[in-house]
């Protein structure tokens, strides 16, 4: 039997799956908000080891799910990369508890996904709090809110200055990607990416050759639920799922 915080009854310890109906939150939060978070003053603070036991000395987060949601993502991509580790970002405290408890369940019945973990804070504000200069090599932004008010734009996750940030904790060749089934999001954040200096667009044979492209439509309980309302005409979209990724390109030198 599954309860709550993905305990078994009975069953000496062992843990079962956590059950998504006891971490329900609301869909939608202020990134903006003043939320309480244990961010470190900087990356060498951070004690990885609490997320990734088996991690080696000297290995660095290489993935980041930013919005990861209930962890669909880092669940398909942990073993088909199994020497990566992998991050997800949520800002909803019930919501990382599940991801919390759905790895640790995981790890528990198979002994894999020693590779991912999740963090609960706000990526909008403390990424260089986690991550070092050129650390990551992939980050993604899968059906991220698009705040329809424009008032609200500015809530968006991906934005002029965010993308400064991304650009600064990405590798050179890094890629960064995105999917979404709202045309004005993804013209939004097609557009912004298109008119960074150190971004430029992926083309379409070459995201042929990327195992990961599958993986983004319907790993996500976000990506499920926009296929499940495709199938039954109730998309809130336009019905149309759009990939985009875009790679780090390398800084220009300074001209004197």
């Amino acid at each position: 039997m599954e309860v709550a915080g993905g305990k078994r009854k009975g069953g000496k310890g062992t843990r079962a799956l956590p059950q998504k109906r006891y971490y329900r939150q609301r869909a939608h939060s202020n990134p903006l908000s003043d939320h309480s978070f244990d961010d470190p003053i900087k990356p060498s603070d951070k004690n990885w080891l609490e997320h990734y036991p088996t991690m080696k000395e000297g290995q660095d987060v290489e993935f980041l799910d930013i919005g990861c949601g209930y962890g669909g993502l880092l669940v398909e991509l942990s073993p088909m990369f199994p020497d990566q580790l992998m991050l997800g970002i949520e800002i909803r405290v019930k919501v990382c508890d599940y991801v919390r408890d759905r790895i640790d369940a995981l790890r528990e019945r198979e002994d894999k996904y020693h590779n991912v973990s999740v963090i609960r804070t706000n990526a909008m504000k403390f990424l260089p709090n986690y991550f070092k200069k050129g650390q990551l090599s992939k980050l993604f932004f899968l059906y991220p809110d698009p705040h329809f008010k424009k008032k609200k734009h500015k809530w968006r996750i991906i934005n002029s200055t965010l993308l400064d940030e991304y650009a600064y904790v990405l590798r050179e060749g890094g890629l960064v990607y995105t999917i979404t089934d709202v045309i004005a999001m993804n013209e939004w954040m097609v557009s912004h990416l298109d008119a960074h200096p150190l971004f430029e667009r992926v083309s379409e044979e070459e995201l042929k050759q990327d195992v990961i492209i599958p993986k983004l439509y319907e790993s996500t309980e976000e990506g499920k639920k926009v296929f499940r309302n495709k199938a039954a005409g109730e998309n809130h979209g336009d019905g149309v799922v759009r990939v985009a990724v875009f790679r780090k390109l390398p800084v220009p030198p300074i001209s004197k």
